[in-house]
Order: C-alpha cells, then structure tokens, then sequence
C-alpha cells in the first residue's frame, strides 16, 4: 500500500520568483538647461564667477530633432568666447555615458556645427590667444573706410566701413558666425566672397595697463548694396548685431544713425530694412520720426491729417478715410531721406497719434483709421480684387530663380495673407493684430515725448 501524504508543510518557503528589470528610457536633456556661454576679454575671466554669461540663448536648434542631448549623466557644457579674437573653447563635464535607447549624442560634432572653425581643442590654446590675436582686429579694420567717430571722455568709438571680397571683412565675418547663429533670430551668414555685402563695424579704442592701443568690436551690421535702373543703388541691411555686454547703451542707435547718413550722403535710391525684429523696428521708427519731424513737408500733411480726424465723429461714418499722406510727400521723404514708402506709414500714424490734444477725445476716431487701414491691407477692400502672381517657368539658368510675375484678374487673384474662413474668427484676428498695433504705435510716440523733452531741457 502506498503511505498516505499528510497536510502540506505550512513551513516550506514558496519558490521565488525571477524578477525581471526595465530600464528607463532616455528623456533625454534640452541643450539650453546644460549648456553656459560666457564672452571673456581676457584669460583671466576664463572660469572666473563674474564673467558674462550670453543669457538667454536658444541652442535647441543645433541639437537632433527635438533639440535634446541624449546618452549622457549629470552633462554640463561650459563654453568661452572670447571677444579678442572670437576663437571659442568648450568644456565638457559629466558624470557617465549609456544608450537609453536613443543613442548618444555626438557633442563634438554638434558644437563644431555652431563653432566651425574658431573651436579651438584645449583651454591652454584658447587661453593663449588672448595675447597672440590681440591685435587681430587692429589688423582687420586698418584697410578700412572710417566713417564717423564718436569720442568722448569715457571712450573713444569709430564705425568702419569695408566691402566683403576686396578687404579682410571676409575673415572676420567668418569668426562671427557662431555669434550670429546664437544671438540674431533667423539669421543665415552672407556670401563672404560677394562684393555687393558692406560690413560696417562699431570699433573702440581701448589701452592696456602696458600703454599698448588696442580695438575690441562692440557690434556690427551687414548691409547689401542693389543696382537700381539707371546710375543709382538700394542699401538693404540684413543683419545686425550688437554684442551683449554692449547692449542697451546706444550703440544700436548710433550704428543706424551712421547708415542713415551714408543713405543720404551718397545719395542712393532708398534704405531698407530686411525683416527687421520687433525692438529693432521700434528704435529704427524713433529714429525716423525725429528725422521725418525736420521735414516742413511732413509736418503740413500731419496737420491737415489731424485736422480731418478731429473734425468729427469718423467712427461712426460708413465710409472711413485712411487719412494717408500725399503722393508727393511720400517722394519728397524717399528723396530727402532715403526712407521708403512702407516706413514712412509705420512712422505715419505715429504723427497722427502725437497730433492728438487731447488723445482720449479722439482716441476711438484713431482706432477706426488704424482698424480700416490694416483690414484694407490684410484683407483687400473687396473679396476677388485683382492681384499679382507668380509662375515658375522652365530655364537653363538658375531654375529655381526662374518666374514670371503677372497681374491676375479679379477670379485668379490669390491673397499673400492666410486668412481663416470663420468670419467670426477672422473679425477676432484682425481686432488682435489693431490692438497690437496701437500699442505700439503708444509706445513709439511714449518714447519719441521722452527724447523731445530731454532736448528741450538741455537746450
């Protein structure tokens, strides 16, 4: 007979179970939260706690799809450039590496990407030419055109002019590019070989404690030089740049007012602006009210301007006028000071609003202009107004840069604007883009009253 089994041993531990682990996936790191920028003079600033940190610079751009480091514990990124000679050297720090599933990411070659040729391989040499590139932009603007000097007991600054292609501007402009990359929205560099580019650097005269004269570069600005039918020219400006430990101090200002001055002195058909950012639009408007404001021509069409507007209720008429300045004063502002007709009008409605006494009465009229023009602009004055459009067509040469451009009719007519369908939104859309623009238009003419005042106070 087989033995009975008795009850099961309570006692018996079970049979552990093999526990198996995952591990976490890489999130990965934003480059603008490991990575620090500092501009250094002098070796002496390099790893120093009161060097100047280039804050806030978006970096994401330069870094995989999603702008993110991956692979890497504990990554911190210290990065010197140096505004002697503009080389650049990066510290990597960090505490281990592991492929978390998105690989690791290769830092050297992301920094080269942005850095190019000034990344220099060691502190030891970046440190060094401090002393050895000390004279490198001395040497730069000594074939160049100086344009104007500012000298006063603090300083002594100098705004040089020279054409890429003929001079060294196209060396210095190549160790400028990474500065360019991080610090102006949008920005592509030039063709350093194409003549038509113009450089016109914002210098200051410095001494060391040896008594030795040296030259450090507060900004730039790049501008490119248009044939215009039949003897004349265009100056567009493209780029501009004041390096940040500069920033804030005028020096954006005085690099325009020189630019104006070349406009008008060699007389060229107009000077424009490419794509200009929202601060710098607002000190180039300031500029040009002041400028615009010495016109008798201007001030005439301002005040027959004003006096519409304030002679009764235009809001509540159906057919509101635009109050726009005359043909003729629009060319005699292109003549005289180079300024074309679109910034003119931004400078426009500034006048209308300085006009105003007192601004709240007729604050509502104001608006209403302001509202019809922009919708006019945006939106055209009628749905299927005639238009211009553009084909491509087959060519030999360049075919990218081939087309035709031709006056559509009224059914062909395509709108450069992306406007919603909704009604309702769209009505909601341009109320936004008006209110913007009275807020801006406020705080021109807020500063504009400013400098008036301070003149007056000092004269």
């Amino acid at each position: 007979m087989g033995q009975k089994k008795g009850p099961a041993d309570d006692t018996i531990e079970p049979k552990k179970r093999r526990r198996v682990g995952f591990s976490s996936v890489d999130s990965g790191v934003e480059a603008k939260d490991c990575i620090k920028i500092y501009l250094v003079s002098s070796k002496e600033e390099v790893g120093a706690s009161n060097s100047f940190c280039i804050d806030p610079v978006d970096l994401n751009n330069f870094f995989e799809e999603d702008g993110k480091i991956y692979g890497y514990k504990g990554l911190k990124i210290t990065i010197w450039i140096s505004s002697i000679s503009f080389h650049a050297y990066a510290d990597i720090a960090f505490e281990s590496t592991a492929d978390g599933g998105k690989g690791i990411t290769d830092l050297k070659s992301a920094l080269q990407k942005i850095f190019g040729e000034t990344l220099v391989q060691s502190e030891e040499e970046f440190t060094q030419t401090f002393s050895t590139q000390r004279n490198f932009i001395r040497s730069i603007i000594s074939n160049g055109e100086v344009l104007q000097q500012k000298v006063s007991s603090t300083s002594d600054v100098e705004v040089v002019r020279m054409v890429v292609g003929k001079t060294a501007a196209g060396p210095l402009y190549s160790r400028l590019i990474p500065l360019v990359f991080l610090l102006v929205d949008g920005a592509s560099p030039i063709d350093v070989l194409d003549p038509s580019w113009e450089l016109y650097l914002l210098v200051e005269k410095k001494t060391d404690q040896q008594g030795v004269i040296y030259n450090t570069l507060l900004g730039f600005t790049a501008l490119y030089r248009f044939y215009h039918y039949p003897d004349s020219s265009r100056l567009r400006l493209s780029q501009i740049l004041v390096l940040p430990p500069y920033q804030h101090k005028g020096y954006g200002r005085y690099l325009l007012e020189v630019l104006n001055g070349v406009a008008v002195s060699e007389n060229v058909y107009d000077f424009t602006v490419e794509e200009p950012l929202d601060y710098f639009q607002h000190v180039r408007t300031c500029v040009d009210i002041l400028r615009l404001q010495k016109l008798e021509s201007v001030q005439d069409a301002v005040n027959l301007a004003v006096s519409q507007l304030t002679r009764g209720k235009l809001s509540k008429k159906a057919n509101i006028p635009r109050l726009m300045p005359p043909t003729r004063v629009i060319e005699d502002v292109r003549k005289s000071l180079k300024i074309n007709k679109k910034q003119f009008l931004q400078c426009w409605e500034v006048f209308i609003y300085l006009g105003l006494d007192p601004v709240d009465k007729y604050m509502e009229d104001f608006v209403s202009i302001v509202s019809n023009r922009m919708k006019e602009d945006l939106i055209g004055k009628e749905s299927g107004t005639g238009g211009k459009q553009v084909i491509e067509v087959p060519s030999e040469y360049i075919p990218e840069m081939s087309f035709v451009m031709f006056k559509s009719k009224a059914s062909e007519a395509t709108s450069t604007v992306q406007v919603d369908e909704n009604q309702p939104n769209q009505e909601e859309q341009l109320q936004q883009l008006v209110d913007e623009r009275v807020n801006e238009i406020k705080s021109i003419a807020e500063t504009v009253s400013q400098h008036r005042t301070s003149i007056a106070e000092s004269s």
